[in-house]
């Protein structure tokens, strides 16, 4: 019972994380999963994050997995509900005064404030799991080409995600 409040606790708080996104959360993710609780270690939390970034839908529904692995069945719907419901209602009583705001003179500067704190939180998510997956030669090279063709082309990113993977696995092999 004590590791569903726990997974509960964690997972609420950091729901309230995500503005600009799954990344935006991920440094505070990692303390407390990897650094704090021990529920996974950084490697599999990286395994959980890429596989969600791959799969379709939401890509923090990788959360559910963190939950299975710590308490099955009942700790992925607790992280899962955990994860959804605070930001949801939040989200849905901010929509509400927003609206009711839409004449209030604070709030064009508002907004053009949100953007820089969205993309300070993405690169902070981006740093950390960079410092985790960037660990010799080829991680680096693979980072660095997927980058280059991601900006260059207008490649589906789940074609270099999946290859890098191959690779992984081809070398893993040999």
């Amino acid at each position: 019972m004590k590791q569903l409040l726990d997974l509960a606790g964690a997972f609420g708080y950091i729901s309230l994380l995500t503005v600009g996104g799954g990344m935006a959360a991920f440094p505070e993710l990692k303390h407390l999963t990897v650094d704090t609780y021990h529920w996974v270690t950084f490697p599999e939390l990286m395994h959980y994050y890429s596989l969600g970034q791959l799969a379709p839908g939401p890509n923090m529904m990788m959360v559910a997995s963190i939950g299975a692995q710590v308490a099955g069945l009942p700790g992925a719907a607790v992280v899962l509900m955990a994860f959804i419901l605070p930001t949801g209602l939040f989200t849905f009583g901010i929509g509400r005064l927003w609206n009711h705001l839409d004449k209030w003179p604070w709030r064009a500067s508002v907004q053009r404030g949100l953007g820089p704190v969205a993309v300070g939180l993405v690169a902070a998510g981006a740093i950390v799991l960079a410092r985790g997956a960037l660990t010799n030669t080829l991680t680096i090279t693979l980072a660095v080409g997927v980058f280059a063709l991601l900006m260059l082309t207008k490649i589906n990113p789940a074609i270099p995600i999946v290859a890098s993977g191959l690779v992984g696995i081809v070398l893993y092999l040999i």
